[in-house]
């Protein structure tokens, strides 16, 4: 017994041509610009890389034993191939930035900025533009914790006990009495100057490249920040008779080691917590990558059957797949019959029977049945490789998220800087003696107090809490642009199987024939599908266990793949099936024609049962609606989102489901290629799009929108693709989500308001605006507490998003 319905299989990549064994090398970033041998791009000066005429596409050479084609992305699971998959990777356009400390990097790896992907280079480093971390374009399985992320960790925790020893003397030192004031200075400069110096040093490092690269960011500021306030509290460790008697306190001249430890240990607590985030960036392709077998079982050309390393797998091998096993690679059935369940490429819950003839996807599981394969497509050129190319490719091409900060950020640096020399000359010239000591006093208040802390926690501590508060609520967001991007998605596209559906067939109704009751129909069915492994046959036994009917023993059970099973059931002959099996046996179907039709309209599939060679009625099995879909889609209308369904199912069933919910624009029959290629559209015309789905089919869209969104009781790949889970798999989520993006982005401007609120008015009085009418100077001790009060406005405004409600 089976579905009637077509088998989706993704997109085939065609056969690469024979390559030239002529070395062609050519510049990635502009072809023209070609050699006969290995050098640099005279125009951008990127490393050229190696060219075969035919396929135009860059290769380096190894050698394999029989090596057909190069593996692709997904090969990066095939341990020991050696074939045509790694070269030499590109150096940036940019200025180079340092390298994080780390291993050596895998010939042929490319890192890529997140923020910014036309920086990339053949070694890890920092964006010359930003300053994140570059991270490899393709993760490979099995690569290690990220290097820099275990360095910040090693940075952050061996200071963290300096900087809070450091803190809490400088604010109740004096209270306790226990040394003179200088004592203490120096204690503090000596728990100061490791965090500083050490911890703070690639901080540093990029505050001097945004410099070099004539590239303010909110490094630049984190650097004038704190280096300002630790040399000028060295200055007056070192030399405290050069500042005037007005600058003492408790027998010292006040020393902001402090705050300095503090700004430090605070970036490095969120730059840990941005590269954890970060690291799942590539955990899309490496599930994607796990899912292909390690070995496959070849049958050698004496009969004799070895497994061996999917690496060793080539085209016209014939290739056993057991029952349970995965299929290695795509091809061809030419020996037996069983049940594959293509889900994770189709989407389609119902296993599709296989026979010779019949094409195979591989990494796609063999229910039952054994079956021999003759493979047609391995590496780059399976399905499964393709889609993790469009994964890949998805993630990549992605618009880096604009934030406001990021918009004013090189304007902010260059005022602020522009305040404090003009601080330090104005107050130097015209001030009063000692000028140019109140001039660098007041100068290093300006920067202290305009030292970003606050502008750095406006958006993160929205985003903290709103994760939070989504999470609560069954909505897991995995990164800030996607809290952003919720409230501006116009088009929804929404997968059927398993997002507006249950994902999983259940019985829906018999029909019975003049003479049997719906029982009877049911009953007999259900004995007879005791045999079979079907998903079908387990929802019709099911549902005749659960109306207490009593099934009786089937005898001569045999199934016909592809068409239905017989059997003999109380002596009586039965057949069950598609119209297919009662044509063989000559079962005439017009008593019910018009039920039938009816059903399958109604996007259910439908089985004949013939007993004893006389039609006996009809059966249908369908995958329900969610009971929450019809309240989820009325939100998301009154919202004003557009909703589109795409699905890989038969598009009468998908436009059955349409109906139902009311969904107008519908897409059946697509597949990966396609629904990626439908947000694409959507995107063109100006449009936010977002992807809602469950499979692995589903990852390619969900990665390429502007939002994914994955149910939480699908695959792991569409989670990991997606930028959005429902962790209950209810799209009312996304409607809360919306709502939550909305409130979300509200507070973010108002913590950025507050931000720059507090430089507004705190540059000013910091530089001595005020001084020759009030007299008022803001020395750096109090610039420092009106930082972190500009840091305590900004938290306890986002922890109102806690009182959020949808």
């Amino acid at each position: 017994m089976v579905l009637d319905h077509a088998a989706h299989a993704g997109p085939v990549a065609t056969e690469k041509p024979q390559a030239s064994t002529v070395a062609v090398y050519v510049c990635p970033m502009h072809p023209e610009a070609r050699s006969g041998e290995p050098g640099r791009c005279s125009i951008c000066g990127m490393a050229l890389q190696l060219e075969t005429p035919a396929s135009g596409a860059p290769e380096a050479h190894g050698h394999e034993p029989r090596a057909h084609g190069p593996p692709g992305p997904a090969s990066s699971g095939q341990e020991g191939h050696v074939g045509h998959g790694g070269h030499a990777g590109h150096a940036g356009h940019a200025a180079s930035a340092e390298q994080a400390p780390a291993a050596p990097a895998q010939a042929g790896s490319i890192y890529v900025c997140p923020m910014h992907p036309e920086v990339r280079r053949d070694a890890p480093g920092h964006c010359p533009i930003c300053g994140m971390a570059l991270e490899p374009e393709m993760p490979t399985l099995g690569e290690g914790k990220d290097p820099e992320l275990a360095d910040f960790e090693r940075r952050f925790w061996w200071s963290l006990p300096l900087t809070v020893v450091g803190v809490a003397l400088a604010m109740f030192g004096h209270t306790l009495g226990v040394m003179d004031g200088g004592a203490q200075t120096w204690i503090e400069l000596a728990l100061g100057a490791p965090v500083v110096l050490w911890a703070g040093a690639p901080f540093f490092k990029r505050f001097w490249e945004s410099l070099r690269n004539r590239s303010p960011n909110m490094w630049t500021l984190i650097g004038l920040g704190t280096g300002a306030a630790f040399l000028y509290s060295l200055v007056a460790t070192l030399a405290p008779g050069l500042f005037p008697s007005s600058f003492m306190s408790m027998g010292r001249v006040s020393v902001y080691f402090e705050a300095a430890s503090a700004i430090i240990s605070l970036t490095l607590l969120g730059q840990v917590l941005e590269l954890r985030a970060r690291s799942g960036a590539g955990a899309a392709i490496k599930a994607l990558l796990g899912l292909a077998p390690k070995t496959a079982r070849r049958v050698e050309p004496d009969g004799s059957e070895a497994d061996v390393p999917l690496a060793h797998v080539h085209q016209g091998d014939l290739l056993r797949v057991r029952p349970g096993e995965k299929v290695p690679v795509d091809g061809e059935v030419v020996d037996g019959k069983s049940s594959v369940d293509e889900s994770m490429v189709t989407g389609e819950p119902m296993p599709v029977s296989k026979t010779v003839g019949d094409k195979l996807i591989g990494a796609t599981i063999n229910a039952s049945g054994a079956l021999t394969m003759r493979a047609e497509k391995v590496g780059s050129a399976t399905v499964l490789s393709q889609i993790v190319q469009m994964v890949a490719q998805a993630q990549r091409s992605k618009a880096p998220m604009q934030r406001m900060a990021d918009v004013v950020a090189g304007y902010f640096v260059i005022g602020v800087v522009v305040a404090a020399l003009a601080t330090f000359f104005a107050w130097g010239i015209w001030g009063p003696e000692p000028s140019w000591v109140y001039g660098l006093i007041n100068a290093v208040a300006v920067l202290i107090i305009a030292c970003p802390c606050a502008l750095g926690l406006a958006t993160p501590m929205s985003v903290m809490v709103a994760t939070g508060e989504g999470a609560k609520r069954g909505v897991l967001f995995r990164d800030a642009s996607a809290i952003e991007n919720m409230r501006k998605v116009d088009v929804l596209i929404v997968d059927k199987t398993g997002t507006l559906t249950e994902g999983k067939p259940a019985f829906q109704k018999a029909v019975a024939a003049p003479g049997l009751s719906e029982d009877d129909v049911l009953r007999f069915a259900a004995s007879l599908d005791q045999g079979s492994e079907h998903p079908l046959a387990h929802s019709i036994v099911a549902a005749a266990k659960a109306k207490g009917l009593a099934l009786a023993k089937a005898d001569a059970f045999d199934s016909s793949t592809g068409i239905g099973v017989t059997g003999t059931v109380e002596g009586k002959s039965l057949a069950l099936g598609n119209t297919a099996l009662m044509q063989k046996i000559g079962v005439d179907l017009s008593a019910l024609a018009a039920q039938g039709s009816e059903l399958r309209e109604s996007g259910a599939s439908v089985m004949h049962l013939a007993i004893d060679g006389r039609f006996a009625g009809l059966l249908a099995v369908a995958d329900p609606v969610k009971v929450t879909t019809p309240e989820a889609i009325a939100r998301l209308r009154a919202q004003g989102v557009r909703l589109v369904m795409a699905t890989g199912d038969g598009l009468a069933t998908a436009k059955s489901v349409a109906r139902t919910l009311g969904i107008d624009e519908v897409h059946g029959e697509v597949k990966p290629a396609d629904k990626l290629e439908l947000a694409r559209k959507f995107k063109s015309q100006g449009l936010v799009v977002a992807m809602a789905g469950d499979g692995i089919n589903d990852a390619p869209a969900l990665a390429g929108a502007d939002v994914g969104i994955a149910m939480g009781a699908g695959t792991d790949v569409a989670m990991q693709s997606a930028q959005v889970t429902l962790v209950k798999g209810d799209l009312r989520g996304i409607a809360d989500a919306r709502d939550l993006s909305e409130a979300s982005v509200r507070n973010m401007r108002q913590n950025l308001l507050f931000a720059f609120l507090y430089n507004a008015l705190g540059i000013p009085l910091a530089a001595g605006v005020l001084y020759p009418w009030t007299g008022w100077l803001l020395s750096p001790m109090l610039a420092a507490l009106a930082m972190s009060l500009s840091s305590v406005s900004v938290v306890g405004n986002a922890l109102r998003l806690k009182r959020w409600r949808s």
